[in-house]
């Protein structure tokens, strides 16, 4: 999550407020009285040791261990939370749109934070391909509205397809991420092409837009 984007989380919230982390087990969100995730309690520093394990208000009975993408309810409240926090998650899940569908329902307001297409569409973010290899969706972002379209491998193929190599050194922290705060509910929804050549403009049209027009060589003066 973006430190900014943490800072504004924790300065909203009062004491009272009681906030649901979605997906973020690896690395949960200490201020999360709730956590749902694949990963069990006990597997929680994955990604390395809590900053500060000492102001995690979460424990081991408010943990959920699940596949929040199973086609059942949460076992939680409609409007339980006052606050759900989704970070980097939504872009691996089978299912975006039932978790996107289950927040809605148990919280009344959140937070999502999703790679962006800069990212996601890079080459050599994490090896010699585009993007991340366990990233099943390139997600586009609207006021209070996201698309999901499913990352093809022709995106990996393509040259047209994908911003060249270096060119997410490029980008600025808030430039690697897409950020969504809502209030009562968003829109979400899954863009399918039928055919290749819609999807093929849907991907090589944002490089173009976006890729930084080539430096000019200096025109030499004749004597």
């Amino acid at each position: 999550m973006l430190p900014a984007s943490r800072t504004r989380i924790l300065e909203l919230l009062v004491e009272e407020d009681l906030v649901l982390d979605v997906g973020g087990g690896a690395s949960p969100f200490e201020r999360a009285d709730w956590v749902i995730d694949l990963l069990s309690y006990p597997e929680r520093a994955r990604y390395g040791p809590p900053a500060d394990p000492g102001r995690e208000r979460f424990g081991p009975e408010t943990w959920i261990e699940r596949d929040i993408c199973a086609r059942t309810s949460w076992p939680f409240a409609d409007r339980q939370f006052d606050f759900a926090v989704c970070s980097h998650t939504l872009e691996d899940v089978r299912d975006p749109l039932h978790v996107c569908g289950e927040l809605i329902r148990v919280a009344k307001a959140g937070y999502i934070e999703v790679p962006s297409r800069l990212e996601e569409q890079s080459f050599g973010v994490q090896g010699p391909w585009v993007g991340w290899s366990h990233h099943r969706w390139l997600i586009d972002m609207a006021p209070d509205e996201l698309t999901f379209v499913a990352k093809p491998h022709v995106i990996h193929a393509r040259s047209s397809d994908q911003f060249a190599p270096g060119f997410v050194d490029t980008l600025s922290p808030d430039e690697r991420v897409s950020c969504l705060w809502w209030r009562d509910r968003f829109a979400y929804r899954e863009r399918i092409f039928l055919e290749s050549d819609g999807l093929d403009r849907y991907l090589a049209e944002f490089v173009a837009e976006h890729q930084a027009p080539p430096r000019r060589r200096p025109r030499l003066r004749r004597r």
